[in-house]
């Protein structure tokens, strides 16, 4: 049974995953295009239009690849994970279910008429499409949140009969604390990834001297955007999100942070590598009492251990959680310096001169999704051994009939099928980018007439 369960883990994993990858992409770019879209409307140059055109496109290939990915995600809670669907089903299919029906109807519905009904829509209703489809979005994201979120903090549920789980309030499961802030936090890593890219593609076209005007219209609405992105994601929604593990899951913390003795003023670890059999952190380099004081306000207050807890209730994987959380802090931490350097040099007019900072933008291209993925080990990997924390443990959440080498068999099927996707995913993307947003008819490298982005 324990192999079988691994094996399921890691199914799970891989596909959430991969599937990841599109959908923080997509609620990204839809900011970003309805801001577009926005100043389009307001100044009146076609140029933000044919911006905004462009990363539609985008979006559109981000999206179909979304569905394609996690749909076989959400059909493994019934095939690999049943017993969790049958004690859990009448809660987390509320939301499951308005993500499907409404927010995902929202989105694809108005990305066609966004796509292609411009000519007949005119542009206040153009305009609007981008609206519902950002607004479709983030809905989508937040139901989805939502569904984690009472994983991780079940709230306004009672018990049912044989060991299930019922509803007892809906607005409780939709307005779960514990969501609020993951939302937050999540949707706050989704634009800095959508931010990234749309930089990463303008620095590549003023690197290249293609496109030049539109590369600095990306650059400059991105650093901006993404600047503000960056500090709000560290405070207040990391902060906040920080404070309810600490209350809620301390046993979390104390792994996340390799705190194995409760300590008062406990120190920040910045590096180190956990030994877990001997309990120990080993190379340590901290900051004295910092944990302390970010957690309770209090450079003295006493900060839980693993030593408070049995080892039964320990994460099940104490070295990935760790290293993940700090590789997702540590990232978030060089995109805010990587981001107000920008920002610095924007205000100066120097950044479009400045090769080193567009080299460093192109090429800061994949940390985001990186350090999303890193998130969302840290919180799916924080919450272990259980699947709902403190009510069912994850081993009793899987599928007694589906073995480890069914398992094995889909994941490989999946892992082939994902590469080609994956594959075919960055062909488009790459066309899209060489093809560029210039008008027809204009030279890649000659200013687009009427506009300059300086």
């Amino acid at each position: 049974m324990e192999d079988a369960l691994t094996v399921h883990r890691f199914h799970f994993a891989f596909t959430i995953t991969f599937h990841y990858i599109f959908p923080q992409l997509t609620m990204g770019l839809a900011l970003l295009i309805f801001i577009l879209k926005s100043l389009a409307l307001r100044t009146g140059n076609q140029v933000w239009n044919q911006a905004a055109r462009f990363w539609a496109k985008i979006f559109g290939i981000s999206f179909a690849l979304g569905v394609v990915t996690g749909i076989p995600m959400e059909f493994q809670f019934g095939t690999n994970w049943s017993q969790f669907s049958r004690a859990a089903g009448g809660v987390i299919g509320q939301t499951l279910a308005m993500e499907g029906v409404f927010s995902f109807f929202l989105e694809s519905s108005f990305l066609g008429l966004f796509l292609f009904g411009e000519k007949r829509l005119g542009p206040r209703a153009h305009w609007l499409s981008s609206l519902m489809m950002f607004l479709g979005s983030w809905l989508s994201g937040y139901l989805i949140v939502a569904t984690d979120a009472w994983m991780q903090h079940p709230v306004g549920w009672a018990p049912g009969p044989n060991g299930s789980f019922e509803l007892t309030s809906f607005w409780a499961l939709l307005l779960n604390p514990w969501g609020l802030w993951q939302y937050a936090h999540t949707m706050l890593g989704a634009v800095q990834t959508g931010c990234f890219t749309m930089a990463a593609v303008g620095a590549y076209y003023l690197l290249s001297n293609l496109h030049a005007d539109f590369g600095k219209l990306f650059v400059r609405v991105s650093v901006w955007v993404g600047v503000i992105a960056a500090v709000l994601q560290l405070f207040p929604t990391g902060d906040g999100q920080g404070k309810l593990i600490a209350r809620y899951q301390p046993v979390t913390l104390a792994a996340m942070e390799g705190l194995f003795e409760t300590q008062q003023g406990a120190p920040l670890v910045i590096l180190g590598q956990p030994d877990v059999p001997n309990r120990r952190l080993d190379n340590p380099m901290m900051i004295p009492r910092a944990l302390s004081f970010l957690t309770y306000n209090r450079w003295a207050a006493k900060v839980d251990g693993l030593d408070r807890f049995p080892p039964s209730e320990w994460p099940d994987n104490i070295a990935l959680l760790y290293f993940s959380y700090h590789m997702m802090v540590g990232l978030g931490t060089i995109f805010i310096a990587i981001l107000v350097l920008a920002a610095w040099k924007l205000f100066r007019g120097t950044l479009f001169n400045s090769k080193f900072m567009l080299w460093t933008l192109m090429l800061a291209l994949p940390f985001p999704f990186i350090a999303n993925t890193a998130g969302w080990i840290t919180a799916e990997v924080g919450r272990q051994p259980w699947i709902i924390f403190g009510l069912m443990r994850t081993r009793a959440g899987v599928s007694p009939l589906v073995s480890a080498g069914n398992a094995w068999f889909t994941l490989l099927g999946f892992l082939g099928l994902y590469s080609i996707l994956g594959i075919l995913f960055l062909f488009l993307v790459y066309r899209e980018i060489e093809h560029g947003p210039a008008p027809a008819g204009f030279p890649a490298s000659r200013t687009t007439p009427g506009f300059s982005a300086d």
